[in-house]
């Protein structure tokens, strides 16, 4: 399927993950894919090699999520070359699963600088890139959001934040032609998930899952090919659940 041809699309935190995921399902779709990366280079490239040699084009660039100047230095990138943009989705987070007593200020501040100020500010410079053609932004929160475990303050705090921005850009934006959705995903298998959620604690969550499984990247990677497409038109403002059933 060759749903996105021709679209150009900006995966943030693309060098392995969903991210990883996303950007290759979206140049399988036809789109013309940056792979934003933060320090991993090497594991960029190396998406990016992949989506070449399946017949797709892409390119990586650098820029930490938490900082404006790099934020609008990426999206300059994408205005020199493609001089418009069709396709934003916001993947790159940071989560630290820390108890109250222990979190510190920087806990705070990393994780509401990636996963939320960098939403906001990636999102005002791609819609500013969509202002004539309109587009699609897909956010990606977190089951967390919802389910707030222990532990989980500030991450789950910063999703919640997420979720708010999406609802009110899908508002702001539409009269634009620009549609913003969110997706929550469930327990997926993926590094971060192995760093900030103890095996055991797994296995009671997939116990809690209708699935009865981990979810993978590229399940996560086939919803935002969806809501990328044009059979997604009419969809905005919404935070699609990719959990297995998960609650």
């Amino acid at each position: 399927m060759n749903r996105l041809e021709d679209k150009a699309a900006v995966v943030t935190g693309a060098s392995r993950g969903i991210g990883a995921a996303i950007a290759r399902r979206l140049a399988a779709e036809g789109a013309q894919v940056l792979v934003n990366y933060h320090r991993s280079a090497e594991a960029a490239e190396k998406v990016v090699a992949g989506i070449e040699a399946a017949g797709g084009r892409a390119f990586a660039a650098q820029a930490d999520m938490a900082d404006l100047a790099q934020i609008r230095r990426l999206f300059a990138a994408v205005r020199d070359r493609w001089g418009r943009l069709d396709i934003l989705v916001n993947n790159a987070g940071v989560a630290r699963f820390r108890p109250l007593e222990e979190i510190e200020a920087d806990d705070y501040e990393r994780q509401f600088a990636v996963n939320v100020r960098g939403v906001l500010f990636a999102t005002q410079e791609a819609a500013r890139l969509m202002a004539e053609t309109g587009g699609r932004i897909i956010n990606i929160s977190s089951g967390a959001a919802a389910a707030a475990p222990p532990g989980a303050s500030v991450y789950s705090a910063s999703k919640a934040a997420v979720e708010t921005l999406t609802r009110v850009y899908a508002a702001e934006l539409g009269p634009r032609g620009i549609t913003v959705n969110a997706i929550s995903p469930g327990l997926i298998q993926t590094d971060m998930l192995d760093a900030v959620i103890p095996a055991e604690a797994r296995q009671t969550m997939i116990a809690r899952t209708p699935l009865r499984r981990l979810g993978t990247p590229e399940e996560i990677a086939d919803a935002v090919a969806f809501l990328a497409s044009e059979e997604a038109r009419f969809i905005t403002g919404q935070v699609l659940a990719v959990s297995g059933g998960l609650r």
